[in-house]
This record gives C-alpha cells, sequence and structure tokens, in this order.
C-alpha cells in the first residue's frame, strides 16, 4: 500500500502493518470528533509515526498514485476533521 503524507512525500506500508495504523487512526479519529486538540496532536503525530516506521520512502520520481493521503503533522484539527470520512483516515 502506498501511503502519502502531505509536505512529505509516499511511504511504501506492508498489509500486515495496516491493523496497528488503524487503532493509531481510531485515536485520531476519537480526538476530533472531541475537539481535543492535545489529543488529537499526539494522536496525529503517532499515527505519521506509525506510517514513518512500518513503511519504507516510495521512490521520489515515482508518478505511482497513493492508496492513501493523510495530513500534515501540522495540520489543524478541523482541517483532518474535513478529511475524515466514515472508516476515519486509513479505511478498514
Amino acid at each position: 500500500m502506498i501511503v502519502r503524507i502531505l509536505g512529505e512525500g509516499q511511504f511504501d506500508v506492508p498489509e500486515d502493518a495496516v491493523d496497528r495504523l488503524n487503532e493509531l487512526d481510531a485515536a485520531v479519529e476519537q480526538a476530533v470528533e472531541a475537539g481535543d486538540e492535545a489529543s488529537f496532536r499526539s494522536a496525529l503525530e503517532a499515527l505519521l509515526d506509525g506510517v514513518r516506521t512500518a513503511g519504507t520512502q516510495h521512490e521520489l520520481d515515482s508518478l505511482d498514485e497513493s492508496d492513501l493521503i493523510l495530513p500534515m503533522a501540522d495540520a489543524a484539527l478541523d482541517e483532518v476533521r474535513a478529511m475524515l470520512n466514515d472508516d476515519g483516515l486509513i479505511p478498514g
């Protein structure tokens, strides 16, 4: 799976990492729903770190389309709220 973090680039993330990323995504979603800025900030950073850790940098000159797009690390809570769907940021 190719995951893009806006402002950073794409990462190749193995399928076996998706369950853990979904757990981290759920924490982001809960913080957004609660309007809890402090929890949101730490949850978003944990999610992005999870992608960086589980994944490897995708080739920079590749034109491959991303399977998922995640917000920048400094995204505002309202920006992330607009990106959420029924499954959070990461479907599944």
